[in-house]
């Protein structure tokens, strides 16, 4: 009798990959990353190397994928995640979340596993529909700078569904809102690390844009914790997995102003193409099917996470992102 499930989760190395590596570990899974590296970082797993029950795949999940022995359940994290990344590797972008998506769809499907495909708020694009619920169809430009994310994960949620309703595969779609905790990437152009970048550094807050354009930030430990209940779900469908509390991008700006106890300005700049004006996700089907909303506040997450790049050094706090990447 199989003693431990076995659990592949591809972006391993990642942000959020790294932390679900954590969280089934201690689930007691035998958890097997995989991360070509293009954006994750080998750092972020190096706490895992060393147990029997993990085990590290260098691999473009674009390719075939090959896993030997049995799997119990596929957690496809792989993906650029941040508009720095996916304006500079677009193809590969694309790549990920369709050619990457089916071999792990082929893949669950000869393992007869259970896969959780990582889906997105970018799925509704700039929305029309506030807050936004897993009803809502969105409202994307395809041929925009920011189309190769949104539409690379519409089409991952649809070829999900397909192998689910064609293949009878056990399928589940999280839509994930806003996440911020320990490990993201300092400079990869999300707001969170860039404020507290910036005020680290000294440097003037910039906003894009007037500010008024709203996000919802949960907390890592919480985004999971949800993801973890819908996996071990029955359901299908995509759900919204976030924090709604809302705020506008000037008010999270003055919040970190006050949090690090900086002097900055607040700088503003031209909103980028295509640049949602509002996000908050509805999240009462969460609640309804996963018994689960946040429960981390912001204040608490900015403290934690705050703490954590506090923690890097002088060196790290001023790394430019120089990632070489080959055009495909």
């Amino acid at each position: 009798m199989k003693s431990k499930k076995r659990v592949l989760i591809t972006g391993a190395a990642g942000f959020l990959g790294s932390h679900l590596c954590d969280r089934f570990i201690a689930e007691g899974c035998h958890v097997i990353g995989m991360d070509n590296l293009i954006t994750g970082d080998l750092k972020n797993i190096e706490h895992l190397m060393k147990l029997e029950n993990f085990e590290f795949y260098h691999h473009d999940v674009s390719k075939f994928v090959f896993v030997p022995g049995e799997l119990d359940y596929i957690l496809h994290f792989a993906s650029p995640a941040s508009p720095i990344d996916y304006l500079k590797i677009p193809i590969q972008t694309l790549k990920v979340s369709s050619l990457g998506t089916h071999n792990l769809l082929g893949l669950a499907r000869v393992k007869k596993a259970r896969i959780l495909v990582a889906s997105t708020s970018e799925v509704y694009g700039d929305p029309t529909v506030h807050p936004q619920k897993e009803s809502y169809w969105g409202n994307v430009n395809p041929i925009g700078p920011r189309g190769v994310y949104d539409e690379a994960k519409r089409f991952m949620e649809a070829i999900t569904m397909a192998y689910h309703t064609y293949h009878g595969v056990e399928t589940r779609i999280v839509r994930i809102f806003n996440t911020y905790g320990p490990r993201m990437r300092l400079n990869d152009g999300r707001v969170l690390p860039a404020f507290i970048g910036q005020a680290l550094r000294g440097e003037d807050l910039t906003i894009f844009g007037d500010g008024s354009q709203t996000r919802s930030f949960c907390y890592v430990d919480d985004l999971v914790e949800g993801i973890y209940r819908l996996l071990m779900s029955d359901y299908a469908g995509p759900v919204n997995v976030g924090n709604p509390q809302e705020i506008t991008i000037k008010d999270f700006a003055e919040e970190i102003i006050k949090l690090t106890g900086t002097k900055q300005k607040v700088v503003y700049h031209e909103l980028p193409v295509d640049d949602p004006k509002q996000r908050q996700p509805d999240i009462t089907l969460a609640k309804e099917i996963l018994k689960w909303e946040p429960k981390i506040d912001r204040a608490e997450g900015l403290k934690r996470t705050y703490a954590y790049f506090k923690t890097l050094s002088s060196e790290e706090l001023n790394k430019k992102e120089h990632r070489e990447f080959t055009k495909q």
